[in-house]
């Protein structure tokens, strides 16, 4: 027993009714955090191309790949139906 290094209790102890409201809190927090951060899809990826190839600094390579990666993206499938 000698030489043995106690470990503190890192538990905490409240109340039932304390940690099912500060549940509902941490509940309401992310379903709040995860609608708020969503960014929607401002332009279609054609309007997105197009404002690249308007610039005349990228070759048509870069824009077909650039189009092809917007379409495969999952962030452009979730939000394609909010575009404005």
């Amino acid at each position: 027993m000698a030489n043995q290094i106690k470990q503190p209790n890192e538990a905490v102890t409240l109340p039932k009714q304390e940690y099912l409201r500060l549940k509902q809190q941490a509940q309401a927090y992310r379903f709040l955090a995860a609608r708020l951060f969503e960014l929607p899809l401002r332009n279609a990826v054609g309007e997105i191309v197009t404002d690249f190839r308007d610039a005349n600094l990228y070759t048509e390579d870069f824009l077909n790949d650039l189009e092809q990666g917007l379409r495969k993206s999952s962030y452009a499938k979730k939000y394609a139906h909010q575009t404005s």
